[in-house]
């Protein structure tokens, strides 16, 4: 059993069809899989409880019922006192919620929900048995009006995606993780991200052999954005780094606060890595065709990601760039208008949204938000877990887009997928922090890290 988070490798997820079957191959080979799984439970409960009450399991009728019961037994067996209902008993010192589990297809009943609210009023710390009951494994949805909000989740077997995007992060508290032994016999469903090395620097390098970077936006009174996105450029290590400010005379500096980034224009840059988006306002549209057909790599975020969500032309200009060689980073709305959908039915399913997009736009997508999903064309996608509230503010965004143009001008033979993997799982990292964390901040935490 180990603590999940933060993690410090790549690891595979498994969908609800996968784990099924990954769970009836190791129930023939290894038919006390549910007794590991109750006493990997038990275990967890006795460090996780406190006082002297009984520890409460409610219990459903599937397999995550049985794992409740069985660790329900084991922690009778070392003294303790335990309490098997879906009624509460007095002053539990925890809950062990084992009602729903991987088998959840609809909302749960008015009974279970009644249940659940009892569990979530009743005082004690709330431990859930691989699901927290009522959130879907696939999606990170609640299947109904609510899914239990537990302090810690104990995952077993495999890793289920919906613990690590969408709601999924609200809801599982603490996550913890026990494979019981079995090595999963089938290819991943997506992967969960851990930290990426840093790109290599020869000691015989030089700012000419570091890449270039090319940050388009910045219209009137939106320069910040488009100077963020330069700044973690700049810090991610890229030798050069040139701004084209849409709303600034040419003959005003880049950025007075760091003069170490570069007026610049596409016609002089035609190998740097485009930024292109960042406040850049309604007048981007215009520059977009020409950027679309000349740079060779791109990262494609905000304003830029609109008018291309307003343009057919705009989306089939994106569609014939070479394989691999063009990255967007939508939030959830932008997402949406780019498939012509709303919010909400995107974010009731991010991973498939993702791949939708980037099948679509023939692009690898970074779809921000709580667990953000990178999606590709021919490659499984992967969730990062890393990452919290405090990237909630304005210019982090900017900060994330800038941080990918830095890193792919250093390593231009390396896919649009695996930069995206890189760059969304250490500005995550660099985002762990309590309260909020100022955009200018971000970038220092970034460039510490490296």
């Amino acid at each position: 059993m180990q603590l999940l988070l933060p993690t410090t490798s790549l690891l595979p997820l498994f969908d609800v069809a996968a784990s099924r079957r990954i769970e009836a191959r190791a129930l023939v080979d290894s038919p006390d899989l549910m007794a590991r799984a109750g006493l990997a439970v038990a275990k967890l409960a006795l460090a996780l409880r406190r006082g002297d009450g009984p520890v409460w399991v409610a219990c459903g009728p599937g397999n995550n019922g049985g794992d409740g019961r069985i660790a329900a037994q084991r922690l009778a067996e070392h003294g303790l006192p335990v309490h098997v209902g879906h009624d509460a008993p007095a002053h539990p010192s925890l809950v062990i919620d084992a009602l729903l589990g991987l088998g959840l297809n609809r909302a749960p009943s008015a009974e279970l929900l009644a249940t659940m609210a009892a569990m979530q009023a009743c005082g004690a710390s709330i431990l859930a048995v691989d699901l927290p009951s009522g959130l879907l494994a696939d999606t990170g949805q609640p299947a109904g009006e609510c899914a239990v909000r537990a302090d810690h989740t104990l995952v077993l077997l495999t890793l289920k995606p919906g613990l690590l995007t969408g709601e999924g992060r609200a809801h599982a508290g603490r996550l913890w993780f026990d494979d019981l032994g079995i090595a999963p016999d089938e290819a991943a469903t997506a992967d969960l991200l851990g930290p990426a090395p840093a790109p290599p620097r020869s000691p015989t390098s030089h700012k000419g052999s570091r890449g270039q970077v090319l940050v388009v936006g910045g219209a009137a009174g939106m320069q910040g954005a488009a100077r963020l996105a330069a700044r973690a450029a700049l810090a991610c290590g890229a030798g050069r780094v040139y701004v084209d400010l849409l709303g600034l005379p040419v003959g005003e500096p880049a950025d007075p606060g760091q003069p170490e980034l570069m007026r610049g224009a596409l016609a002089e840059l035609p190998q740097a890595v485009g930024v292109i988006g960042c406040g850049a306002g309604s007048g981007i549209a215009a520059a977009l065709p020409a950027l679309l057909r000349q740079l060779p790599r791109a990262v494609i975020d905000a304003d830029a990601l609109n008018a291309i969500a307003a343009d057919e032309a705009l989306q089939d200009l994106l569609r014939a760039r070479p394989a691999g060689s063009t990255l967007l980073t939508p939030h959830p709305l932008e997402a949406a208008r780019l498939l012509g959908r709303d919010t909400a039915s995107l974010q009731a399913d991010r991973l498939a949204a993702a791949r939708d997009l980037a099948e679509r736009l023939a692009c690898t997508v970074v779809l921000k938000g709580s667990g953000s999903v990178i999606a590709s064309p021919g490659e499984r996608p992967a969730i990062c877990a890393s990452g919290g509230p405090a990237l909630a503010t304005a210019g982090s965004g900017d900060v994330l887009a800038g941080w990918l143009g830095g890193l792919w001008a250093q390593q231009p033979r390396m896919s649009a997928h695996a930069i995206a993997c890189a760059g969304v799982d250490a500005h995550g990292r660099a985002g762990e922090v309590d309260g909020v964390l100022r955009a200018g901040d971000l970038i220092e935490r970034l460039a510490a890290q490296r």
